[in-house]
């Protein structure tokens, strides 16, 4: 059943959340940011709320505050919700977005008598419209009833409500970090090798998409191993040698993001990983033993 709803921080992810819920028939009370144009900015993408530009005791009045600060604000936001807030904060629900941090970071409102929680949507936010949540991940774990809260809200949105364990966040972090920026840190490397190779731009990342989309469905139908393509995935460590020879010129960042690249793949795709580093280490050798030779750097 719809209820209240304060937001303290609405970037991408507040404006966001504050107009699906505002949709699905949630009253937005204060809408919170660091300034009043900001704010004015927010309840306009929202559609409800009231802007302030700093912290206000009305955020008190909903029954859910929902804080979508960056990461370095949500424990600031705590201490100085439970310094305004005290006793008023009990029987609240107070939720924060963060990936990487538990709801322990939130034990200043807890100690005034709030239920505390996380519930971070696993789905990237550009700022240019509402994402589809519809069967996306929401991460949730606190204390019984923010956890309550925090599923009605997701299954609302018609994502998927996921238990993590608060000390484990980080790590569920980590995983969509990679999956997100450094797979786009990849695709834009590998346009960049294109471009080098006499491709334009744009003829570079039609050639990629497609083979990496591909690639992406294989691996969700036929899992990762039925997957994996490329020269390391034959074993063909001359290939993988005349790659990273060619990527002389580059920054070094290139060369060695393929290398290490290359060792995870090893480790996690390969039947024998063992052997399969060894190869790669072998390859490696012969690389500094040429630019000795050479009088270069390997």
């Amino acid at each position: 059943m719809p209820g209240s709803l304060s937001i303290i921080g609405a970037g991408r992810v507040g404006r966001a959340l504050g107009r699906r819920l505002r949709e699905l028939g949630w009253k937005i009370g204060a809408v919170v940011t660091r300034n009043e144009a900001s704010a004015r900015k927010a309840v306009r993408y929202i559609g409800a709320g009231h802007a302030h530009a700093f912290m206000t005791r009305r955020v008190l009045a909903a029954q859910v505050i929902l804080i979508t600060t960056p990461d370095h604000g949500v424990a600031e936001v705590a201490e100085e919700l439970a310094r305004i807030g005290a006793e008023e904060l009990r029987g609240k629900i107070v939720l924060h977005t963060s990936g990487a941090l538990s709801s322990s970071v939130l034990d200043p409102v807890r100690r005034c008598g709030a239920s505390v929680g996380s519930m971070h949507p696993l789905q990237t936010f550009s700022g240019v419209g509402v994402p589809p949540l519809e069967g996306k991940v929401f991460a949730i774990e606190g204390e019984l009833h923010a956890v309550r809260m925090a599923r009605q809200i997701s299954r609302a949105l018609g994502a998927v409500p996921v238990h993590v364990e608060g000390g484990k966040k980080p790590l569920y972090h980590a995983a969509g970090a990679l999956a997100a920026g450094s797979v786009l840190a990849l695709m834009e490397a590998s346009t960049r090798l294109m471009t080098a190779a006499g491709m334009k731009r744009r003829e570079a990342v039609r050639a990629l998409l497609p083979l990496t989309r591909q690639v992406l469905e294989n691996y969700e139908r036929l899992g990762p191993r039925a997957a994996w393509t490329g020269p390391l995935s034959r074993g063909d460590y001359g290939v993988v040698a005349a790659h990273a020879e060619a990527m002389k010129g580059l920054p070094a960042e290139f060369v060695q993001t393929y290398e290490a690249v290359n060792r995870l793949a090893a480790l996690v795709l390969a039947q024998d990983s063992a052997a399969m580093l060894e190869e790669l280490e072998k390859v490696a050798v012969n690389k500094k033993s040429k630019a000795r030779a050479t009088g270069g750097q390997a």
